[in-house]
């Protein structure tokens, strides 16, 4: 623990947390954020050695994304790159249930490891409690989201974590929509929360950069064994950049959450739209709208504000179509248009997204 912290109150609001954590120790002269360490060599006898092992840079952000979940955080060069760590921690021919609503390159990771044989895959209804708890027997991973991409559907992560956990299933939940600000899944009973932090972790679409945060030190021990020996590190500016702006996490969230419930009370029951997705939280919508394809794929070329873009979590408002991509669920619907939510004024998007729908209804 670094010496400034070693004073704290035990527990601090995680508004605090995010600002105060990483930091370089409250001496004179020292700086308040830590400098990039732009270094692939280190002088040997130490506990770094080489540059991909550690990087003080990766640990600062670390030490604040893990004091916000809960426990000890692991970071990697992308999103899909922590997926992978945690689904080689699965032994050969092991089983994996997770939902059939899933990120689609969580899909596809899956795909790929049972189609050469490394895995087996139980996909399941996320929102059926007991029908995913009944999948987990003799399976070695229970892997979901919460809210799921981009249905939005959420599940009990406490009634699931304990009922896999009683058939002797690890747990693995991708809070990356939520983030450690609208729920732990830790403290709920899983074993390991990932994030891509690509999205709202950083914030400001410029940064590619994931993590899972391990309950257990033996887990966590594992994850940096397989970071170290298959080379899946963040650059040092990319985590300063996620560290900055997760430093802004919780009044982006807060902005972009409210922004959100604007555009939902203001979009329910739009003759255009079948249907208007949203889980009371977080900046993510999803709408669905009438007519399927084809009217969706003219909506997301009608606006001056909404950005036709496949990520989330910027401070700039994006949206697509998510079957355009031949990896999507086919139980989600075609003319769902999953949309993140930014910091713009919500009037402003409001009726930027509402004269698209007029004019394609």
């Amino acid at each position: 623990m670094p010496a400034h912290e070693s004073g704290r109150p035990a527990a601090l609001h995680p508004e605090t947390v995010v600002v105060t954590a990483g930091r370089p120790p409250h001496d004179p002269d020292q700086p308040l954020n830590l400098p990039v360490h732009l270094t692939s060599t280190y002088v040997a006898g130490g506990e770094l050695e080489y540059g991909r092992y550690g990087n003080r840079s990766w640990t600062a952000f670390e030490e604040t994304l893990g004091a916000l979940e809960g426990s000890r955080c692991v970071s990697f060069a992308s999103g899909i790159a922590a997926i992978a760590a945690v689904l080689d921690l699965v032994e050969p021919g092991g089983v994996v249930v997770a939902p059939r609503h899933s990120y689609t390159g969580t899909v596809g990771q899956l795909a790929d490891r049972e189609a050469s044989g490394r895995l087996r895959v139980r996909w399941v209804d996320v929102t059926d409690t007991d029908a995913v708890i009944a999948a987990t027997d003799g399976a070695a991973l229970l892997w979901f989201e919460t809210p799921t991409n981009p249905a939005l559907e959420v599940a009990d992560i406490g009634a699931l974590a304990a009922g896999a956990h009683a058939n002797g299933a690890l747990v693995a939940v991708d809070n990356t929509f939520a983030t450690p600000l609208r729920q732990r899944p830790l403290a709920d009973g899983a074993d390991l929360v990932v994030h891509s932090a690509t999205k709202s972790i950083s914030g400001h679409s410029d940064v590619l950069m994931g993590a899972v945060v391990a309950a257990s030190e033996a887990h966590a021990d594992a994850l940096v064994a397989r970071r170290s020996l298959g080379g899946a590190i963040p650059s040092a500016f990319e985590a300063f950049l996620a560290l900055r702006g997760l430093r802004t996490l919780p009044v982006r969230l807060d902005r972009a959450e409210a922004t959100a419930r604007t555009l939902v009370e203001r979009l329910s029951g739009h003759p255009g739209l079948d249907e208007v997705r949203y889980p009371g939280f977080g900046s993510i919508v999803s709408i669905v709208l009438r007519g399927g394809a084809a009217p969706a794929d003219a909506l997301v070329g009608r606006t001056a504000l909404w950005i036709h873009a496949t990520s989330l979590g910027g401070v700039e408002s994006t949206f697509e179509r998510r079957r355009r991509w031949p990896a999507e669920a086919e139980t989600i619907p075609d003319g769902l248009v999953r949309l993140s939510v930014g910091l713009e004024h919500p009037d402003d998007l409001a009726a930027d997204l509402i004269q698209a729908l007029d004019a394609v209804g």
